[in-house]
């Protein structure tokens, strides 16, 4: 059930209509950080439900819901979508990815100061996870795709190493590829040119890190060559070698006395003569 426009239609809905699917058990650290979460601010991330008869299918927010449970929460805020299908191949999110907690962290500093919540999520302090300074240096509509969860912050980060002109320009790309993964945003960056990039300001940029893993694998490629290189020669001579002891070999059993005499006194030697005779002229 979406709204006019195809949106998900928010609702809040009574807990016991809700089923979680999927249930997969994480770590308590993660369990007991989001429940600290829930108690100092309450449920910012709705829940993703899809309907189901009478009642409602949780498609993301399985450990939140509950936490809520063992509350006593009697409604809950949700997201209702009418495809189920979009959030099979997806990973189940059962923890707050960096992205959501960040936009957590930034909502709750709405109505409470940082130590609050950093003392709610046990924490020494949380400025190193808002990334104040990131958003400001993304496109406004890079950030409006951070916060509908397009995009990751890894990808956001990694979209920083480019002036915002081209940061909307790899945007577009990737919206027309439907592709929002840091590989092929990174692939993307790489290939800015030099006017549209942005300065390191003292970090490896993209490509510098680009080069020394090229310059490595050349090293590499070289060392494999020297070491094909050692190894035909090696081949080579042993080839010669064996040749050279074939010929004498041949000559030594053609010569019918000698043969004779190896066959008396030496005959095991005569026999392995024979087997390399054999197996090189067979």
């Amino acid at each position: 059930m979406t709204s006019g426009n195809g949106a998900p239609r928010a609702q809040d809905i009574s807990i016991v209509k809700l089923v979680p699917r999927n249930e997969r058990k994480v770590a308590k650290k993660y369990s007991q950080r989001i429940e600290a979460s829930l108690r100092a601010v309450g449920l910012i991330e709705p829940l993703i439900v899809f309907p189901l008869g009478d009642t409602y299918e949780i498609l993301d927010g399985c450990l939140r819901y509950r936490i809520l449970l063992e509350h006593g929460v009697e409604t809950v805020p949700c997201l209702i979508h009418d495809q189920r299908d979009g959030f099979t191949s997806n990973r189940m999110v059962n923890q707050l990815s960096a992205s959501q907690e960040m936009r957590m962290l930034r909502k709750s500093l709405e109505e409470l100061d940082e130590k609050t919540i950093a003392t709610a999520l046990g924490m020494q302090g949380i400025g190193h996870r808002l990334n104040k300074g990131l958003l400001t240096k993304l496109h406004p509509d890079l950030v409006k795709a951070f916060n509908a969860n397009k995009i990751n912050l890894l990808t956001a980060k990694e979209l920083t190493n480019v002036k915002q002109d081209r940061q909307l320009e790899i945007l577009k790309l990737m919206q027309s590829c439907n592709d929002y993964s840091t590989t092929f945003a990174r692939g993307l960056v790489l290939k800015t040119p030099v006017a549209k990039r942005t300065k390191a300001n003292g970090k490896k940029s993209p490509w510098t890190e680009a080069d020394e893993k090229k310059s490595q694998l050349l090293k590499k490629l070289q060392e494999a060559e020297q070491q094909q290189d050692f190894y035909s020669g090696l081949y080579r001579q042993y080839t010669t070698n064996l040749l050279k002891t074939v010929i004498y070999v041949r000559q030594l059993l053609g010569n019918a006395e000698v043969k004779a005499y190896l066959t008396e006194h030496h005959a095991e030697l005569t026999t392995i003569f024979e087997q390399i005779l054999e197996n090189t002229e067979g």
